[in-house]
């Protein structure tokens, strides 16, 4: 366990994969009139935010509580007078709450460091002071990680405004983070905040802890103006003194699904910052985003930076949470200006969220693009304003308020204290997407590929080669007739049934593409997918190529990208990008072959060479590298073009030129959905899938393909691997491919670790298998079979059979064996067929299908049976999993509930609830009633009926 109370990386576990879904809320006076018991009331909030947060076995260790709120001079003037320290007038202060270590001798050693740097930067330090907590009321969890709480006062330099200020706290505060966890001189060190305008108290507490272990927030003269609250549940993860909530300038109720992506981009563009505000300071900081903080904690590091770096509060968060806007046909044209012009800055941040912000003057709230999390406010007619994730959190008489309300998808609620009053959505927007020209300055830079000149030529096919091109790529002839066919002609992907029972790519006998080893992530727990069908308006499938400007002082010209309707390119866009000769445009063609011959050696080397190119063609003023697999022969073979791509994308962010190119992969690997999802997913922003082209065109020839013409199959077939891709990414709420591009949403199942941390940093791989030998060993077993040395006549695609049992083909856990033994057990009642059939499906042992197929179990003593319970008692434990009505059918859902009252176990309805029907006894004395119901918010046919026929 570190001393931030996470467990360090451990076999399945990885802390970098934390999430949180907590309660939000604040208060705050209008006028801006401060008050002891606007804090007060601050934490009856959070008290009433209480089963927003959890706990963990101990009842008194909560996953994190707190509060952010205006400096509280008065008070903090007194506290510090007791400590014979002399605070200037407010603002002439900074004032920041610091964990250290218990230890003394420790904690002295990361204040000197701190001491040092402050002086460093011109800003004396006026004093220490130990904040007096009480940790009666912890757990025996919290207290073993518990930090030693002080706040320290620095003096603000003459000449230096307020927001001047507030940028050399900050650089302080990130110096100091860096050289202390640099040297580990101090383990518990953690400045959750260092302003002169807000300060927090927090810590991994309950909500009703809070003010007992903070006693001074009792203090009358603890005054603000505005509080802001968190009441954290970790979800699926481990709770921490540092993750506790408030932030620095948020708090955050939800999930950022696009986050690992996010992080990559903005450490990629960190090569490009300059800020006249900042000069040479952002220098002194190489990691800008602590990207060892939970998803919450990177948001607001890079709130932080864009607000610190000119940007209102409002601003910095319509550019990380945008409005869906691409479809939007009532949205005013420059507000979708200003959206169309911050999307070649940065991609949104994606994901449920109800955030709420403050910079200690105004203080707000916004929902994601969805409405995933509620947020609803009230307003008194004594100008109080209150928000919070549900209604009622304070006890307000009905004759005071003025207005309720909710906060709707995509919007945000503002209250500026010193102006007084609530600042609506639409004036927000209004005046911040009309303060520069952002459609003129669009129109004047931004160029749609449609409207890039025509290319001199166009690759063309070569339907003499294509056979040999399908099988270097591992065509199987099921791809083309399930999958290519269908998309081609009806321009939607093919329809087929749940369930795999394939072998793992790693586990196969068959030389498998490098996708098959990724698994798609998807949403769950608190965090809902996204419909893309029914909610196409939140949707974009828009994207953008070419180098990114300054996101810290953008111009005109930073819009200066080609847009894309779509990532998936036709043979005539591709050739556009080739030749492209507008603007300041250039664009550079790297091969992505490799001698076969040469085996895993001539792999490797020849993707160093591939970066080493595409370092040279930046430094020399290339904005569009195109990766290439054309040109493949007996001497030269395709490599993995997902390997290519994810490795020069990484390779790029960590020698920080990212952001100055776009990646276009022109490659005859990809052809499915999964393909296309996976290359967008590592970096890639648009994709050309020729050989898919060539290979529907072919289809047409042979009549395998009817009643369409060439063209309009190739439309058909980018219309559904876009619509295939936006599908993907919604089922982990993702709306946009801008987002999806680089977010990296998959796991790596059965990848050596050597070859990820190298090609797919920080890709989930909990299972280690084939190495990069492993890879060059598939791609050139492919490339044999296509180019034989001894060449033969009547060579044909492989069957493929991986969707449909086939002799020849993949491996299949329910062959026509195993399912005719089923069949015929089950009709005849015939226990020994049925053995037989257990028998082949428990092969997996030696066929290795699955991972628990790996498995064995361990051989030991047994025990008399006169020891162990008989069958009967045994099978009264049994429950079936909570699969719903509509996730099986309804024979297999009555089917198991009789099952389970017959033996004296228990079967669960799910989340579909249960025909009324199925609560009496049938004619025969057999009952279909689940023993278990399950019960949650908006689930469907709770009644009262329903739950009176609950055992459970």
């Amino acid at each position: 366990m570190n001393n931030n109370g996470l467990p360090s990386k451990q076999g399945l576990y990885d802390p970098q994969f934390e999430h949180d879904a907590c309660g939000v809320g604040f208060i705050a006076h209008m006028k801006g009139n401060k008050s002891h018991e606007i804090v007060e009331q601050a934490l009856t909030i959070l008290l009433n935010l209480d089963h927003r947060g959890a706990c963990g076995c101990e009842p008194n260790t909560g996953d994190g509580a707190g509060i952010l709120m205006q400096i509280p001079h008065k008070f903090l003037k007194k506290a510090a007078a007791a400590e014979n320290i002399e605070l200037p007038e407010a603002g002439e202060y900074g004032v920041g709450a610091v964990y250290a270590s218990p230890d003394a001798t420790t904690r002295e050693n990361g204040q000197r460091i701190f001491a040092e740097i402050a002086a460093e930067e011109g800003c004396p330090i006026l004093g220490w002071r130990d904040v007096p907590t009480d940790n009666s009321s912890l757990g025996d969890t919290a207290k073993s990680s518990e930090p030693f709480m002080r706040q320290v006062f620095l003096k603000r330099a003459e000449g230096m405004d307020e927001a001047a200020f507030e940028r050399k706290l900050y650089v302080i505060r990130k110096r100091v983070h860096n050289a202390i966890r640099r040297t580990n001189v101090d383990p518990y060190w953690y400045n959750s905040t260092l302003s002169c305008r807000t300060i927090v108290y927090k810590g991994m507490l309950m909500p009703v802890q809070v003010g007992d272990y903070y006693p001074e927030l009792h203090d009358p003269d603890m005054e603000s103006a505005i509080a802001l609250v968190h009441s954290r549940f970790s979800t699926n993860t481990f709770p921490s003194w540092e993750r506790s909530h408030p932030y620095r300038y948020i708090a955050h109720n939800g999930e950022i699904n696009t986050m690992r992506g996010n992080i990559n981009w903005m450490n990629a563009r960190q090569s490009l910052f300059e800020s006249e505000l900042f000069g040479d300071d952002l220098k002194k900081i190489p990691n800008l985003i602590n990207i060892e903080g939970s998803d919450s904690t990177i948001f607001d590091n890079a709130l932080e930076l864009l607000y610190l770096a000119g940007r209102s509060l409002p601003h910095a968060v319509m550019m990380m949470i945008p409005e869906p806007w691409t479809a939007h046909e009532s949205m005013s044209d420059e507000k979708k200006a200003f959206y169309e012009y911050h999307s070649c800055l940065m991609e949104p941040w994606d994901g449920p969220a109800s955030i709420a912000f403050t910079d200690g003057t105004s203080i707000g709230a916004v929902l994601d693009r969805n409405g995933l999390r509620p947020s609803r406010y009230c307003v008194t007619k004594d100008d109080l304003v209150i928000m919070a994730s549900e209604a009622g959190v304070l006890p307000i008489a009905p004759e005071r308020i003025a207005l309720n309300g909710r906060l709707q998808p995509g919007r945000m609620f503002l209250v500026n204290t010193a102006e007084g009053r609530i600042v609506s959505d639409e004036e927000i927007k209004t005046k911040i997407a009309t303060e520069h020209p952002y459609r003129e300055w669009i129109d004047k830079h931004m160029v749609e590929i449609a409207k890039l000149q025509d290319a001199p030529s166009i690759a063309q096919p070569e339907p003499e080669t294509l056979l040999q091109r399908q099988m270097a790529f591992g065509y199987t002839f099921e791809e083309l007739r399930l999958l290519l066919a269908p998309m081609a002609k009806d321009g939607v992907e093919a329809v087929g049934a749940m369930g795999a029972d394939t072998p793992l790519a790693v586990l196969s006998n068959r030389s498998k593409l490098l996708y098959e080893y990724f698994q798609q992530l998807f949403a769950q727990v608190t965090n809902p997918p996204i419909d893309s069908i029914r909610e196409e308006i939140v949707t974009s499938a828009e994207t953008t190529i070419g180098s990114e400007g300054n996101l810290l002082e953008p111009k005109p010209e930073s819009c200066h990208l080609i847009e894309l309707k779509t990532p998936v390119l036709s043979n005539e866009e591709l050739a556009k990008l080739k030749h492209v000769n507008q603007g300041n445009f250039r664009s550079e063609t790297l091969p992505i072959l490799f001698d076969p011959k040469a085996g895993v050696k001539g792999l490797e080397q020849a993707l160093e060479e591939i970066f080493a190119a595409a370092d040279s063609a930046i430094e020399s003023g290339v904005n569009i590298i195109i990766l290439s697999d054309r040109g493949i022969n007996p001497d030269k073979a395709p490599i993995p073009a997902l390997l290519a791509v994810a490795g020069l994308h990484h390779h790029l962010i960590r020698k920080g030129t990212r952001t100055r190119a776009g990646l276009v992969l022109e490659s005859g690997e990809p052809r499915e959905v999964h393909h296309f999802a996976t290359l967008i997913g590592y970096g890639c922003g648009a994709i050309n899938p020729y050989l898919a082209f060539e290979t529907i065109a072919e289809l047409i020839r042979e009549g395998l393909l009817v009643n369409v013409e060439y063209k309009t199959a190739c439309k058909n077939y980018i219309k559904a691997a876009t619509k295939g891709v936006t599908k993907v990414a919604s089922k982990i709420g993702i709306s946009t491919i801008q987002s999806y591009r680089g977010a990296q949403i998959f796991e790596a199942i059965g990848l050596n670790k050597s070859v990820v941390k190298k090609y797919f940093t920080w890709t989930a791989s909990r299972i280690e298998g084939a190495d990069l030998e492993v890879i060059a060993k598939e791609a050139i077993s492919r490339h044999t079979r296509a180019f034989p040395d001894r060449p033969a006549s009547g060579n044909t695609l492989d069957v493929g059979g991986e969707y449909q049992w086939r002799k020849e083909g993949e491996a299949h856990l329910f062959s026509p064996q195993t399912i005719h033994a089923l069949q015929q057990a089950v009709r005849e009642g015939n226990y020994q067929i049925f053995k037989q059939y257990s028998a082949l499906v428990n092969e997996q042992n030696q066929q290795h299908f699955t991972l628990r197929g790996l498995l064995q179990f361990k051989q030991r003593e047994s025990i008399p049976i006169e020891e162990v319970e008989p069958v009967e008692a045994i099978v009264k434990r049994f429950k079936t999993g909570a699969m719903s009505y509509g996730s099986i059918s309804k024979e297999a859902h009555e089917s198991l509930a009789v099952a389970m009252n017959r033996i004296g176990g228990k079967s669960n309805t799910g989340e579909g609830g249960e025909e009324p029907e199925r609560f009496r006894k049938l004619a025969d004395g057999r009952s279909m009633r689940s023993a278990i119901k399950q019960v949650a918010s908006g689930r469907f046919g709770v009644t009262t009926e329903y739950l009176v026929n609950a055992d459970q």
